[in-house]
């Protein structure tokens, strides 16, 4: 793996999944990881976890879609560390439906998470990131915000949002030496696909030219690349990490 020594990371939603691998994986790489989700119990045991290994991490409670838990979440990250260097937006929610019945409720819940979360996630990292003119942040895109999915329009649009703000944050902060990168996972082994049939999930197999689902520590490896000095010419890019199903 590359090399995070000295480095302080945030992930959001980090308490399973892709958000957990991916604090484990930077850790191993070296970094001081700050864990924010909205189970404390499962953040505790990652910390644990993490510390058992002979690495540095830190628990905080934060809800991506609350603007004041942001703000607190991230005065408590400096406090601790005195700086951030690398930015995961990973936390994420669903509530699928038809889009013809999609409940407002539905949209505006997933559209605060996904979308405005990551947002107020942004601008509280750039804060201390622009003083120090370096920084990297990472967002968790989707196969699906490139290539549709029935019955998550609003998954779909938030996930499409979030490469468009990738992109938008990626110019503005260039000149800053701040890389915003975007990771696209494809059909990955999670709690997000843990409720589908084995009937479902061995179709979806037949989809993926690998021929296999992906796996949380798939996804964590290209994000600990992304944060890495050797990505540093990297900015405004959307990494596939989808086993073939989507070749663009």
């Amino acid at each position: 793996m590359f090399s995070l020594a000295e480095k302080v990371a945030l992930v959001t939603g980090a308490s399973q999944g892709i958000g957990r691998a991916t604090a484990l994986a930077l850790a191993e790489a070296g970094a001081k990881v700050a864990v924010a989700a909205r189970n404390a119990e499962k953040l505790a045991s990652l910390a644990e976890e993490i510390a058992g290994k002979g690495c540095v991490a830190f628990a905080v409670k934060m809800d991506v879609a609350d603007a004041e838990q942001v703000k607190s979440g991230f005065k408590a990250v400096l406090e601790k560390f005195g700086k951030l260097d690398i930015l995961v937006n990973n936390a994420a929610i669903t509530r699928d439906g038809l889009a013809v019945r999609m409940k407002q409720e539905d949209w505006d819940t997933v559209m605060r998470t996904n979308l405005t979360g990551a947002h107020l996630c942004i601008q509280q990292a750039l804060a201390t990131m622009m003083r120090a003119r370096s920084g990297r942040i990472i967002n968790i895109a989707s196969v699906v915000a490139q290539t549709g999915n029935p019955g998550q329009a609003n998954y779909v649009a938030a996930k499409a949002g979030l490469i468009g703000l990738t992109k938008a944050i990626a110019v503005e902060m260039a000149q800053r030496n701040i890389t915003v990168n975007a990771v696209a996972p494809g059909f990955i082994e999670s709690p997000m696909t843990d409720v589908l049939s084995d009937k479902v999930k061995e179709e979806l197999k037949t989809r993926i030219p690998l021929g296999r689902m992906g796996t949380p520590r798939d996804v964590a490896a290209a994000i600990v690349f992304l944060a890495s000095d050797e990505a540093a010419y990297i900015t405004g890019h959307v990494l596939d990490v989808n086993g073939g199903m989507y070749l663009a």
